[in-house]
């Protein structure tokens, strides 16, 4: 399983409009249900945020850019963005029930 972690700010008064965007993908992913795929996005208190991509072969591309919510969330991300994006790859080095619970509320 390879991860990749990606982070950035978005501008004032866009925080809404990424929020939604996000959504969306959360959407369509519930819908198709994609199962190579692991995805978690996370808002954090400075409006900084954070996204966490899992494939089932580090070597393979994401499926992710393959949908159509995805593509409109990263259509005008650079326009939103108040930073650069970062990204990193990353190991899980321990996970104690992490997101095992219910899904979030927003």
């Amino acid at each position: 399983m390879g991860y990749a972690v990606i982070r950035y700010s978005v501008k004032d008064g866009r925080l809404e409009e990424n929020r939604a965007l996000i959504a969306g993908v959360f959407e369509e992913l519930d819908r198709s249900a994609p199962q190579a795929l692991q995805y978690l996005a996370l808002e954090l208190d400075d409006g900084e945020f954070i996204h966490v991509v899992g494939t089932q072969d580090e070597s393979a591309a994401s499926p992710l850019p393959g949908f159509a919510a995805f593509k409109a969330f990263t259509e005008n991300h650079a326009e939103r963005r108040s930073t650069p994006v970062m990204r990193s790859q990353a190991k899980v080095m321990g996970n104690y029930r992490m997101l095992a619970g219910p899904k979030p509320t927003t």
